[in-house]
């Protein structure tokens, strides 16, 4: 069962679905394509019992608004992070993204002033190239994809989701993963975000990733096909005093993969930051 999120914030015409757990230091999750929040989930409610977790999807992802004329790029993401801690009234959260995650998230403190107590990124879109061919299919074609019948299209989504996991999936954990990308809605949304996955966004703050100044974390599945463990070693020598580990077993799902071995990780570097 996919719990809603249950509260809301509104931005720029766009509805943000959230959520609160627990009470302490205040940690923020932050997701990536094609996924949402709910890959989080149990990570943030195990952590609640010591910190306040906070949990939300992106606008064009999970359960948040996924309006045609909204602009889903990893732009955009970045500003409304910013906006989102602001409103939570948050001062220096620590912050958990995944895959987009990472970029947005980056974004949102080198260009839009967020300020954070610590940075975990978790097998993140940090460092060209990215993109799958996939992608650039779908970059070349963004107009044919959404008329796909809805049969042929949730048969793509699937495999394509499988190929995330070293384990491979459930039934259970694709169909929550597939849920949000199905119905006519859910399949515009779909090839919408990817259409307008842009590598110029982290292009843009690439070079300034030697200025980041607080502690950062790189957890990294070894099998990771979606973006090759290489890129991890690259952003640690990049990120001054980043820490780097790397979890045998996982692929670009990681959190699903080896779901003991990075909630350890992250309870272990969470509790060790002042």
């Amino acid at each position: 069962m996919i719990m809603e999120l249950a509260e809301t914030f509104a931005w720029r015409g766009r509805t943000v679905r959230w959520q609160r757990l627990g009470a302490g230091p205040p940690v923020v999750f932050c997701h990536g394509t094609p996924w949402s929040s709910w890959l989080w989930r149990p990570y943030a409610e195990a952590l609640a019992a010591e910190f306040s977790t906070y949990l939300w999807d992106m606008p064009g992802y999970g359960s948040s608004s996924k309006h045609p004329e909204h602009r889903v790029s990893l732009d955009v993401q970045g500003e409304l992070l910013a906006d989102l801690i602001d409103f939570w009234g948050l001062d220096r959260p620590h912050v958990v993204a995944h895959d987009y995650g990472g970029a947005v998230s980056l974004r949102a403190t080198q260009l839009h002033g967020a300020r954070y107590a610590s940075l975990a990124l978790v097998d993140v879109v940090a460092l060209a190239p990215w993109g799958s061919p996939f992608f650039r299919l779908v970059g070349e074609h963004p107009d044919l994809f959404p008329q796909l019948p809805p049969s042929v299209h949730e048969g793509a989504l699937r495999s394509y989701l499988g190929t995330a996991s070293h384990h491979g999936l459930t039934p259970e954990q694709e169909s929550a993963l597939a849920g949000p990308w199905l119905g006519a809605e859910g399949q515009a949304a779909f090839y919408r975000q990817i259409a307008q996955a842009d590598q110029s966004y982290t292009d843009e703050i690439e070079p300034r990733y030697g200025e980041l100044d607080l502690p950062v974390s790189i957890i990294w599945g070894a099998q990771d096909r979606w973006i090759p463990v290489d890129r991890a070693h690259r952003l640690a020598e990049l990120i001054p005093g980043a820490r780097l580990e790397v979890i045998d077993g996982a692929d670009h799902l990681i959190q699903l993969d080896q779901p003991v071995r990075l909630a350890t990780s992250l309870h272990r570097w969470l509790t060790r930051q002042p």
